[in-house]
């Protein structure tokens, strides 16, 4: 019965370790596609107003 609970917190143990790692990697990606996107001018489109003004 012992071993069993043993196995058990290895287990536990190596899949919080895991999801941790996880975890991780997607912070770092995030991280490196946002300093990816530092090299490029803004990417956002720019709006001209051509409407005449309401008076």
């Amino acid at each position: 019965m012992k071993i069993v609970i043993v196995i058990f917190a290895m287990l536990s143990g190596m899949g919080a370790s895991i999801k941790q790692s996880a975890k991780e990697v997607e912070k770092v990606q995030k991280r490196l596609e946002l300093s990816e996107y530092q090299k490029y001018p803004n990417l956002l489109p720019e709006v001209e107003i051509v409407a005449p003004a309401i008076k």
